[in-house]
Parts: structure tokens; C-alpha cells; sequence
């Protein structure tokens, strides 16, 4: 009896997970994206989606949404259900650990996104469970955050985000929606002039004449500039003011943002592509790489790891930023003091973010005109989940 030799020695049934199930279902969206994966606005057309549920013997359920190529069957199979059926849903940490072990063997199948949408629904079914958010059960430091509006890349639409004056335009009306911050992220292939260091500067330079100085800005530009490029870009935010810049140089090297970190005024802020969790994120601040750290439950592999990595950034006095919308990285910046925004985006001039998902039943991340999101008080994660859309879309 799995249970009995590896569990808590409890015989509560009611705690065991039996059962680990994937949906797919359609949903309608207008975000599209190019050949290099970023995001911009066009008609509605039908995109997949995943849900990973996770019940115990009781009936209890917590859920997860990721692609669905995150949580192929054979992986599942293979690795998921193996480790978690049978055991105690509220092992997180054990469960977390035991699926990270297997990734080494896993021929790269088992990766951090599948990790983290596991670690994701375990949260969700612990909250669920008990009827608390999932940061309450963390142990709550606020129930709201300022957001700071994050733009979707640049690109040619005619009054969308095609020029520097546009970028001003689009700021303007953030602000008057209530956003305290912008980041801009610039122009990047397959747009057909970029990159360009100057232009980047040329938006920001409008951003921040459209916006004055008290709005808060920040930079995610092309991720792969050269170190000079990068130098240039660092040295030209400065003179405007920004809070901070944002991986634009490949993080495989970093050795190449500690170089830049330590030429620059302006905070380095990193890394978020970089793999190895949070133990890479502790080789960034020994080296001195970045002034301010980043995580996010995908780039990390779950909840747990980004609690990690933002606990060992307070104990060395530093900042650490969570990267993405969702109400998973939102219950984490709600948990934790040394995070200062939460991101929400991607936001465009011909999309309208309130509208959200049409999956879920209500917005995870609500703001106020004085732009605070505030952490909903629904159980789990807190998502406000339309099982009847899913159940009518379904497709797998």
C-alpha cells in the first residue's frame, strides 16, 4: 500500500489523489501568433487549450490550465500518474521534488512547463480543499498589487503598435485606465526592419514624453542583441528614466549580463528564459548578473520552486519580479513581500484585456481605476472556471 509506505502515516482516505486526467477543449480568442512565437491582434479564430484535473479518493478536484502539448498522454503516463496516484495530495513538496528527479531520464519529455501546470492543480486542490486561496495558504502578505500594464511586441498594423508615436498614443490611454507602470516590449523579427537599438529608444523616448516622469517604465527588448547593442540600449534608458531592462541578450550567457550589470545604472532585471530553476537563479545573484531577480511559476516549474527563488532573493535584500499574468503567478506576488508589480498582459490598442477568457466566468486578475489588482477570495487559485464551456468544446 503505496499510501501506508510512503505517505504521512495517516489513513485518511480522503487526502489520496486517485485519479490524473487532461482535457482539451476549444476556445475563441483574436491573439495570433508569428513565426517567433510573440503575440499580436487579429480575427477570432478557434485556438486548443488544456486542463489538468487532479482528484482525490473524496471527490476533491484542483485544476490547471497549460497547452495542450504540455500534458501529452504518454508523458502523463509515464512520469505524472506514476508519482502522484496513491499518494497525499498535500506532499506537495515531496511530489514537486520526486518529478523534478525524473527529469534528468525523461530524454527532456518531462519539462519545467509540465512540472509547474502538476504543481499548479496540487495548489489549486490544497485550496479547494480547505475553501482558502492558495496565497492564503501560503501564509497572505497583501490581497492587492499594482499592476503595470505590459505591452504585446511591436509590429506593422496601421495605428496598432507600428510606431514610436503609437507606443505614446497606447500609453497614454493605460495610464488613464490606471496603470502606475508600462513595460514596452519593442520590435523583434519576424517584424521586417527589426532590430534596431534606435528605434527601441525612439518609442521609449515618446512613451516617456507621452507619460511624464512619474510613471514607472520598463524594457523587454530583442532578446538577442549583442553585448554593445544591449550597452547602447542600457545607456540610453537611463538617460530617460526607466526602472529597468530586460533580457535583451540571449541568458544562456551570463557571463554577458553580468558584464552589462556591471557597466550600467539602470537595474538589470533577470533571468526569466534561463533554464535550472531556482537553483540557476541563485548562480545569477552570486555572480552579480542582475540587480533585480525574476521568476515565474512556468519558467520555474511550479508554485513551489518560484516560492524558492523569491525567498532566496529577500534573503539577499533584492527585489524579484514574476514574470506573466495568470492567477497562479498572481497568487504568488500576493504571498510574498519583495515583488513590487504584477504583470498584466499582453495588451495591444485593438484588443481589450477586461474582456478575458471565454472559459472563464470572470477576470482572475480585476483592477481598480487606481491600478491594484485585486487577488479574488475564490478558493484554489482562484479561477472562476466554465466547466460547462469546456465540457461543450471539448476535443480530446
Amino acid at each position: 500500500d503505496r499510501r501506508r509506505a510512503t505517505g504521512p502515516g495517516r489513513e485518511d482516505q480522503d487526502v489520496i489523489i486517485t485519479d490524473v486526467s487532461a482535457r482539451v477543449f476549444k476556445h475563441t480568442t483574436r491573439r495570433h501568433s508569428d513565426t517567433a512565437g510573440h503575440a499580436h491582434p487579429g480575427p477570432a479564430h478557434e485556438v486548443q487549450q488544456g486542463i489538468l484535473t487532479i482528484r482525490t479518493e473524496d471527490g476533491h478536484e484542483g485544476h490547471s490550465f497549460a497547452p495542450p502539448e504540455v500534458m501529452r498522454p504518454h508523458v502523463l503516463d509515464k512520469f505524472v500518474r506514476k508519482v502522484l496516484i496513491g499518494q497525499d495530495h498535500r506532499d506537495r513538496e515531496r511530489l514537486w521534488q520526486e518529478l523534478a528527479h525524473w527529469q534528468r531520464g525523461s530524454a527532456a519529455q518531462l519539462t519545467d512547463r509540465t512540472l509547474a501546470v502538476v504543481d499548479c492543480a496540487l495548489w489549486d486542490l490544497a485550496g479547494r480543499t480547505v475553501g482558502q486561496p492558495v496565497y492564503k495558504l501560503i501564509g497572505g502578505y497583501r490581497d492587492k498589487v499594482l499592476a503595470y500594464g505590459s505591452t504585446m511586441c511591436g509590429d506593422e498594423i496601421e495605428g496598432g503598435l507600428a510606431t514610436p508615436d503609437d507606443y505614446g498614443r497606447f500609453a497614454e490611454k493605460l495610464v488613464a485606465r490606471g496603470y502606475k507602470g508600462i513595460k514596452l516590449h519593442t520590435w523583434m523579427p519576424p517584424v521586417s526592419w527589426a532590430p534596431d537599438v534606435k528605434m527601441d529608444l525612439r518609442a521609449c523616448a515618446a512613451v516617456r514624453e507621452a507619460v511624464g516622469p512619474d510613471i514607472r517604465l520598463m524594457i523587454d527588448a530583442f532578446h538577442w542583441y549583442t553585448r554593445t547593442d544591449a550597452l547602447a540600449l542600457g545607456r540610453g534608458l537611463e538617460k530617460l528614466g526607466f526602472d529597468w531592462i530586460e533580457e535583451p541578450m540571449d541568458e544562456q550567457s551570463m557571463s554577458s549580463y553580468k558584464w552589462m550589470a556591471d557597466q550600467l545604472d539602470i537595474p538589470v532585471l533577470g533571468p526569466e528564459s534561463a533554464a535550472g530553476k531556482h537553483w540557476q537563479r541563485a548562480e545569477w545573484v552570486k555572480a552579480g548578473a542582475c540587480d533585480i531577480l525574476r521568476t515565474g511559476v512556468n519558467d520555474v516549474g511550479g508554485i513551489t520552486p518560484a516560492l524558492k527563488t523569491m525567498h532566496m532573493a529577500e534573503a539577499f535584500g533584492m527585489n524579484c519580479e514574476v514574470h506573466g499574468n495568470t492567477a497562479m503567478n498572481l497568487q504568488v506576488v500576493a504571498a510574498t513581500k519583495n515583488c513590487r508589480w504584477y504583470e498584466r498582459g499582453l495588451l495591444h490598442p485593438f484588443l481589450e484585456y477586461d474582456d478575458g477568457l471565454d472559459y472563464l466566468k470572470s477576470l482572475s486578475d480585476p483592477m481598480d481605476a487606481e491600478g491594484y489588482v485585486h487577488v479574488p477570495d475564490r478558493p484554489g487559485l482562484g479561477e472562476d472556471i466554465d466547466f460547462d464551456h469546456i465540457e461543450n468544446n471539448r476535443v480530446a
